[in-house]
């Protein structure tokens, strides 16, 4: 099954059917909403609110294990995440897609992994047979190699949808990650520029990494809403990013409902072989 990661309307688009809302109780807590378990064109999907619905959750604040363990639990293998970001490349203009296929990491004080060897919480009711099981039940300290750390199918997929849609979109992008919920400096978005940073977000990391940490593929969906701090000339504002997202809104949910009819679980990619001898 096929996990979306976005905001509260994005599972609202003609021609889906909505099956259930579900709420699920993880060992890390509770995720930020119920998951919306869809269907659409003979495929199934879960959708979850990042933030909550009505935007509850700041982004330091996010249960991402929650989160990404529900995800897991509704037998998800796959996770699009569909996200807001400042554009920090002169290249990026204000509405324009990007795919990331890397990030830098500037968050401080969120869980980022499921591995914490003797203090892992207690999954024992998760009966499966996997790694992800194994390394829980045996307290093992797990070190994930994070070289690519999108999965190259999906993203491939997306960059086709949005050639055949012509949608202006850029292939490639480094992520840089900040643990928010305050904008950034114009001082610190030079330096990530100089560290080869392309857009700046708040919510990429740790979910990345603890999809990643699960065997879940995931790519990531970024819509540039604004110009970063200094590069803008204006005072930065919410309500300009909300804007962009409801101006961006159709195009965001025909990209998502070509890939949901369009996604091949077959997709060929090494995402699967992350936890095969991660383990110590």
């Amino acid at each position: 099954m096929l996990g979306i990661i976005g905001g509260s309307g994005l599972y609202q688009f003609d021609d889906i059917e909505i099956i259930d809302e579900k709420e699920i109780k993880t060992p890390y807590g509770e995720p930020s909403d119920r998951y919306i378990l869809a269907s659409y064109k003979g495929k199934k999907v879960a959708f979850l609110p990042r933030h909550g619905r009505g935007h509850k959750f700041p982004p330091h604040l996010i249960n991402y294990r929650a989160n990404i363990w529900g995800f897991r639990e509704l037998g998800v293998e796959r996770i699009l995440s569909v996200s807001a970001v400042g554009g920090i490349n002169p290249l990026l203009n204000a509405g324009d897609f990007v795919l990331s296929d890397q990030f830098l990491d500037f968050t401080k004080v969120r869980p980022v992994t499921f591995y914490e060897g003797i203090y892992n919480i207690n999954t024992n009711f998760d009966n499966s047979e996997d790694l992800v099981s194994e390394y829980l039940r045996d307290n093992r300290v797990v070190h994930i190699d994070v070289t690519e750390p999108f999965c190259s199918g999906m993203r491939d997929l997306l960059g086709r949808i949005m050639d055949k849609k012509s949608i202006r979109y850029h292939k490639h992008g480094v992520y840089v990650a900040t643990e928010g919920p305050r904008l950034e400096t114009s001082a610190e978005i030079k330096a990530f520029a100089r560290l080869g940073g392309d857009v700046v977000g708040m919510t990429l990391v740790p979910e990345i990494v603890l999809a990643r940490e699960l065997n879940l593929h995931f790519a990531s969906l970024n819509v540039v809403t604004n110009l970063a701090a200094g590069i803008s000339k204006d005072r930065l504002t919410s309500d300009e990013v909300i804007e962009m997202m409801e101006k961006k809104n159709n195009e965001i949910k025909e990209i998502v409902k070509e890939f949901i009819e369009t996604f091949d679980e077959s997709i060929t990619c090494s995402c699967g072989d992350v936890l095969k001898g991660a383990a110590i």
